[in-house]
């Protein structure tokens, strides 16, 4: 068994679809539109097979902070120096650095950003 992909509610799908092209090497499946409900989507799929479905509705645009479900993407870039090289790019264009880049307390060497609606994602080497 496998988790076939994660799913994020987002407010501006083509900023996020950017940005995880952009910084992370996803690819961009066909915008799926269902205009009966107004829900929009993208799978993101990335070079190890893994996948992001990025969702929108009209009527689902509020984030209060912390909720259940959801907490963080992880990437695994694979070096300590590839967290810091990608965390200083995206950092450059203005991205929030939360954390790090670090050795977490159980052994992980990781950075901490926000995307560009705030959802957390940690850079880490695997």
């Amino acid at each position: 068994m496998r988790i076939e992909h994660a799913a994020v509610w987002v407010k501006d799908l083509n900023k996020i679809k950017k940005f995880y092209e952009t910084y992370f090497g996803a690819t961009s499946g066909e915008l799926y539109h269902n205009e009966k409900t107004g829900f929009t989507s993208y799978f993101l799929s990335f070079d190890t097979g893994a996948r992001l479905e990025i969702m929108n509705k009209a009527e689902l645009h509020t984030n209060n902070g912390v909720t259940l479900g959801y907490a963080h993407l992880a990437f695994g870039v694979g070096t300590e120096k590839a967290v810091d090289q990608l965390t200083e790019k995206i950092v450059k264009a203005g991205y929030p650095l939360l954390n790090g880049p670090r050795v977490t307390g159980d052994g992980y060497y990781e950075a901490v950003i926000a995307d560009p609606e705030g959802n957390l994602i940690e850079i880490t080497t695997d």
